[in-house]
């Protein structure tokens, strides 16, 4: 008798009508959860979690996402490491031409620094989740941010002379790739970014032709 009260409990139990569940899908059409049920890459857009119903990639595909999300994250990790190394040179810059390059610097921190919130921004309004980790920003940036400390200032300059060659090149071949990936915003973003970067790159070049820096 004991046994089968018992199961007679549970089949009660098993039969009573379950709690209403909330039936407003995310995007990918699973209810929100509160939890993130996707990869942590950069789409926010397939990520099951309370308040994201409406976040999704705007008029671009999967593919063309995937292809202006890669580029962003890639810029982001690479502006923000560019920041720390203008910055870290900024401090450890020393003898005649500190002043100069100590100033200078920040003023090309001040051109540069915006992007990181425009490029980060513009990769949530297309549906994605920046990636802002210390180790994930050195594992998709471009630029290095040097752990040694180095006061010459024909070493700094020339060091960031390279690094802005190859980031405004980047720019360009990625204003290319987001165009052709049916997404001519970020494009134009890129545009804009590689003008200041060459900019910026040029003035650094006329401070290595001052002959008291060899």
């Amino acid at each position: 008798m004991g046994a089968r009260g018992y199961g007679d409990r549970m089949t009660k139990k098993s039969k009573a009508a379950p709690k209403k569940a909330d039936t407003k899908a995310t995007s990918d059409g699973k209810a929100p959860t509160g939890k993130a049920s996707g990869a942590a890459k950069a789409d926010a857009a397939h990520l099951s979690t309370t308040n994201n119903a409406l976040v999704d990639h705007a008029y671009l595909s999967e593919a063309e996402f995937g292809t202006v999300a890669e580029t962003l994250q890639r810029n982001l990790a690479t502006t923000i490491s560019l920041y720390l190394k203008f910055k870290k040179y900024h401090w450890d810059i020393r003898g005649r031409f500190f002043r100069d390059l100590h100033l200078a610097y920040d003023e090309f921190i001040d051109e540069i620094f915006p992007g990181i919130d425009e490029q980060a921004e513009r990769l949530v309004a297309l549906g994605g989740s920046p990636i802002a980790a210390p180790s994930d920003i050195e594992r998709f940036s471009t630029v290095k941010v040097p752990t040694e400390t180095v006061r010459d200032a024909r070493t700094q300059v020339a060091d960031l002379v390279a690094d802005l060659t190859r980031v405004g090149k980047g720019y360009r071949d990625d204003s290319q790739t987001v165009d052709d990936a049916n997404d001519p915003a970020t494009a134009d973003m890129y545009n804009g970014y590689a003008a200041t970067i060459d900019k910026i790159r040029w003035m650094l070049q006329a401070i290595m032709d001052d002959d008291r820096m060899n």
